[in-house]
């Protein structure tokens, strides 16, 4: 165009012609990303400056600039403007100076802004970012084996359609939680009829190592009525992950189920990650109204996760090394299992956890085992001792408590486990007399009838690993094994 015609143009083409060309030169700009530097690498923590992010967002770091490598890591702590980072896979040939940049931003639904003009600007001002990490959830994760990123191990892509949940807390009003008010059949017969769990119950599986704890667990997944299980397997030894799935599990239970694996060999971060991220898959499976089994193994793991994050950016410890915020994030997590509210005319879901619990050394008064008893609502107590002598499922009846029990079974039953537990807590107080021959029968007419009943009292606390005991057998047997009738309606 010469500049004669441009003259004669009239001012509104010259406008538009104007506008065109500043949006050809804004679409041919590279966006403006923020970024910050690593300043310092020490341990498990990288400290970063030149970002201002909050708790909890998700980072992607820059190990290699020459081949584009990049490790997700996460803001677990703040000192004025340096932040502290928590790297989630190996960072090694990480240089000093390594770029930071965001891994997600969302904006979050806009707030309307009200009609005085003086208040639009503090309004405004109020539209922040989602900078929290967000996993995939879906009914196409049933049968997949995914880890505490949600990437998948089972070598199978993951289907286009997933949705993104953030790993924050859904938070539920207390009194509009649906009671526990619904006997809950785990299959075995020990649980069912002297430690009966209700749906939406919290459990906790207190052990040692190596007394059959897993074992249990995978009984409880094959034979539990649920809609849905979901698995963490959380810090635990990653041979134990494909033993699970195949011997514990099997084809049909994960075919119904979701395992999220964090084994003992990744950060900790990431065994943090996996325990919350079992937890969200299962509220959302929940808030569809359905009933989920949610098993973790194990809360030690990830209250010891807690434990390195904590140290490693200065926490002081506190009780046996744990600092305070590990005392602090265990009944956040359990907290948000149990049942749901209801939604309009659909009835609540539910969410069961089972949570083992190592006890380190056998201590049942271990920081985080007593720690645990508090916040669950009943705990199983599994004894080295029984499991020696090959007593399996290996569960110490006596120091073992389901703190809903009275509240969902009949009167009847709830008698009969007293009795039940008077017996055993008879025999063995007596068992060293017994075994000596020290004891005259007709002394004590308690301890004789204990005497006489302990083979049956001690065959209904066994169970083969292949077998089914639902929970009308297992009162039924009860009551048989005490001489009496039953007065239960299955």
């Amino acid at each position: 165009m010469t500049p004669d015609e441009t003259a004669t143009r009239s001012p509104g083409a010259r406008w538009r012609a104007q506008l065109a060309s500043c949006e050809q030169r804004v679409a041919a700009r590279q966006p403006l990303s923020r970024q910050g530097r690593v300043t310092r690498a020490t341990g498990l923590v990288l400290e970063a400056t030149g970002l201002q992010l909050p708790v909890g967002a998700a980072c992607k770091v820059q190990i290699s600039p020459d081949q584009d490598r990049w490790a997700d890591a996460e803001v677990v702590g703040f000192h004025a403007d340096t932040l502290y980072l928590m790297p989630q896979s190996d960072i090694s040939g990480l240089p000093p100076g390594a770029r930071i940049v965001p891994a997600e931003t969302l904006l979050l639904d806009p707030v309307p802004l009200p009609e005085d003009p003086d208040a639009q600007a503090d309004t405004q001002a109020s539209i922040v970012t989602d900078q929290v990490r967000h996993l995939p959830v879906g009914d196409a994760l049933l049968g997949r084996v995914l880890d505490g990123a949600g990437r998948p191990l089972d070598g199978k892509p993951l289907p286009p359609d997933l949705g993104m949940a953030p790993l924050t807390a859904l938070q539920i009003n207390p009194l509009t939680r649906a009671p526990v008010d619904t006997v809950l059949d785990v299959g075995v017969r020990a649980i069912n009829g002297l430690l009966t769990v209700g749906r939406g119950q919290r459990m906790g599986l207190f052990a040692g190592s190596g007394v059959g704890k897993s074992v249990l667990l995978g009984m409880m997944a094959r034979y539990t009525q649920a809609d849905v299980i979901v698995v963490g397997l959380i810090g635990e030894r990653g041979r134990e992950v494909k033993e699970f799935i195949e011997l514990n599990l099997g084809a049909d239970g994960l075919a119904r189920s979701v395992v999220v694996a964090a084994p003992a060999d990744v950060s900790p971060l990431l065994r943090l990650q996996g325990a919350v991220y079992a937890t969200r898959l299962a509220e959302f499976f929940r808030d569809q109204g359905k009933h989920v089994l949610l098993i973790m193994d194990s809360l030690t793991r990830y209250a010891m996760a807690q434990r390195e994050i904590a140290l490693a950016i200065g926490e002081p410890p506190a009780t046996k090394g744990y600092p305070p915020s590990v005392f602090a994030k265990l009944p956040t997590l359990v907290e948000r299992a149990g049942n749901g509210a209801p939604q309009g005319d659909r009835p609540a879901g539910s969410i069961t956890a089972f949570y083992t619990v190592l006890t380190e050394g056998d201590d049942q008064q271990d920081p985080i085992a007593d720690s645990a008893r508090a916040i669950l609502d009943g705990h199983i107590v599994l004894s080295r001792s029984l499991a020696e002598s090959g007593h399996y499922p290996a569960i110490d009846i006596e120091a073992s408590i389901s703190r809903v029990m009275s509240a969902i079974v009949p009167d009847s039953q709830f008698r009969h486990v007293h009795q039940f537990k008077r017996m055993m807590s008879r025999y063995q107080r007596n068992r060293d007399l017994i075994a000596v021959g020290a004891y005259t029968a007709g002394n004590d007419p308690e301890i004789d009838q204990a005497i006489e009943r302990h083979p049956w009292l001690e065959s209904y606390l066994q169970q083969g690993i292949d077998v089914q005991v639902d929970y009308s057998t297992a009162v039924a047997a009860l009551a048989g094994v005490l001489g009496q009738e039953t007065g239960h309606e299955p």
